[in-house]
């Protein structure tokens, strides 16, 4: 049996058809703008050997571990989670079996060699390398360590991508960007990463041996693009200023939430395409507006959050009332 059917029956005995990894695969590819025959056929080139893929180190700082929660759970569709499940990940402190010097051990040997992709969650401290110490080391050097000879770094998160909530703290958390001057950083910055926009990355990278195009912040171009305003169902509402006043009056449920604090008129993600959870939802569409956390402002820039009493909300409806937040079109 060759290589290229071995994976297709590795694949199948994990309940995914050789067509659905074919189908998920071009998916990709047309959001990240690539050709569907040579993306596709590079990315199952790359998963036949798991051997010849690069390994993966997790680095984990100041975080709530929500980045590691959202990638674990990684089950839908499927494959995605064999995507994800092919990948070496060689060092990763929450998820891995082996602790103490023996995964210390992984971790130096790993590093040692190179050629790895390096994923960061969680802030670097700036104001005092004690607040995050790891195995009795600075967080910082460690990021600086395993940075040095990486293939590829990616900070998942709000925290990793800019700071985030650690940012706001004493600690003053700085994102890997800062920490890593002239290093090229992939900023996927939602609160937590979307699962989506991780695979994609390491899918690109797998395709092409690079990262995909970014913005000016850093983040691919490919998933955030648009601004969450532009493909919101409330939107309508916010053109014709009904804005949700009370939580507790069912007349109100799907008014704008622009006056709660939304700063969706301001964020750029796909959040309300991609959605979350499967798919299932997202903040603004289960009644919570959106706080900003794809943004480098995130999250003191954006409060208080339940109001529109902060810089940005304010910002926000300047614009509207100078006509720079066009309405949209009726069909």
């Amino acid at each position: 049996m060759d290589k290229k059917q071995d994976l297709y029956s590795w694949l199948e005995i994990r309940g995914v058809s050789r067509r659905e990894f074919i189908k998920y695969c071009a998916a990709t590819a047309a959001v990240l703008g690539l050709s569907e025959l040579e993306f596709t056929t590079r990315v199952a080139q790359a998963l036949e050997t798991a051997a010849k893929k690069p390994p993966v180190i997790w680095l984990e700082g100041q975080d709530c571990a929500g980045c590691t929660i959202s990638f674990t759970g990684a089950l839908n569709p499927p494959a995605a989670s064999i995507i994800l499940d092919k990948l070496s990940i060689r060092y990763h402190e929450t998820i891995m079996a082996a602790a103490g010097h023996l995964a210390e051990s992984v971790y130096h040997n790993t590093v040692k060699k190179g050629g790895y992709v390096l994923v960061v969650e969680g802030s670097i401290p700036s104001a005092d390398d004690r607040f995050c110490m790891v195995g009795g080391r600075p967080f910082r050097k460690i990021v600086e360590e395993a940075a040095e000879k990486a293939a590829a770094i990616i900070a998942v998160g709000a925290c990793a991508a800019y700071g985030g909530i650690p940012a706001a703290g004493p600690t003053r958390g700085i994102g890997l960007h800062k920490a890593l001057p002239g290093k090229a950083v992939i900023n996927l910055s939602t609160c937590p990463v979307h699962t989506d926009h991780l695979v994609g990355t390491i899918l690109y990278f797998l395709a092409t041996g690079k990262g995909p195009p970014l913005d000016d912040i850093g983040r691919p171009k490919a998933y955030f693009e648009q601004s969450i305003h532009d493909n919101c169902r409330r939107r309508s509402y916010f053109d014709e200023d009904t804005f949700l006043k009370d939580w507790n009056d069912p007349t109100q449920k799907d008014f704008c939430l622009y006056e709660k604090g939304c700063k969706g008129p301001d964020i750029y993600s796909d959040c309300a395409i991609r959605r979350w959870n499967d798919g299932i939802n997202f903040c603004i569409d289960c009644g919570a507006g959106c706080q900003g956390c794809a943004d480098p402002d995130f999250y003191a820039g954006m409060t208080p959050l339940y109001t529109a009493e902060s810089e940005r909300s304010q910002n926000i409806m300047a614009r509207k009332k100078a006509g720079l937040i066009p309405k949209k079109e009726k069909v």
